[in-house]
């Protein structure tokens, strides 16, 4: 890839990681414009990195706090942030499972335009739905089991290309009660062990690979996690005035413009 490609690339897949507006549907779409080609294993494993580090130094007080009091409930100390810990791998694990037993499946016959054109829409139109339900009062400290296994089935639904991650839980989220501030902190939350699972299942696929493009992957990596950090950042700042029907009203626009680029 050229220095522009590696850019608009990394720029995106920063960007739409945490939005509720599928990265997926995005990183088709210069391929259907500009036909590029496939950027690449080494690229993706570089993208996903930052995005990584972009969630772990945002929520990194959270992630100190919650560590220690994980760390202290082997000592007979439990509370609910380290329940919280807990709730978080435990939902992970319908994402895992999904990924594992579906990945053939979804390969051969979701991988498509038309597929991510539709989920983009169809997924926009219930993120709507439960942002205008009205708005939830449930804050992380009201997080139990049963609600946080309910978020994660709906996050083993982003194995479909255009359901966007970020969106299927907060979406889920707001639908049990949730605020938008809290859905959308979870939502990141939960995105940390599946970031960590995505990105260490691409490095083990890139052993033995000997055309590294090194300073593509480093370029990559930074422009990701800078752009993944400043998402993060403004979404938290403005998710409750603005909530979510601009980034509805922009999926339903880019569903029907993959359409018609069909």
């Amino acid at each position: 890839m050229d220095w522009l490609q590696t850019l608009i690339l990394a720029l995106i897949q920063g960007l739409t990681e945490f939005l509720p507006i599928s990265s997926s549907a995005h990183l088709i779409l210069p391929s259907e414009l500009l036909g590029w080609q496939d950027q690449g294993l080494a690229f993706d494993v570089a993208v996903h990195f930052g995005s990584l580090l972009a969630v772990i130094l945002y929520f990194r007080r959270d992630l100190t706090q919650l560590a220690g009091q994980w760390f202290a409930s082997f000592g007979g100390k439990t509370n609910h942030e380290s329940q919280l810990v807990w709730m978080i791998g435990f939902a992970t694990i319908p994402a895992g499972l999904a990924g594992l037993l579906g990945k053939e499946f979804i390969e051969t016959h979701l991988r498509s335009a038309e597929v991510i054109a539709w989920a983009t829409i169809g997924f926009g139109l219930l993120l709507g739905l439960a942002d205008r339900q009205g708005r939830g009062v449930k804050t992380l400290i009201d997080m139990t089991w049963p609600l946080a296994l309910a978020i994660g089935i709906a996050q083993a639904l982003a194995l479909v290309p255009g359901t966007s991650r970020s969106g299927i839980t907060m979406t889920a989220a707001l639908l049990l009660g949730f605020s938008r501030t809290d859905a959308a902190r979870f939502s990141f939350l939960l995105s940390i062990p599946v970031i960590a699972l995505s990105a260490g299942y691409l490095s083990y696929k890139l052993i033995g690979v000997a055309d590294v493009d090194w300073a593509t992957m480093g370029l990559g990596f930074v422009l990701s996690a800078l752009s993944a950090y400043a998402c993060i950042h403004f979404f938290m700042q403005l998710i409750e005035r603005i909530g979510m029907m601009p980034f509805v009203i922009y999926r339903l626009v880019l569903g029907v413009a993959l359409l018609w680029l069909l």
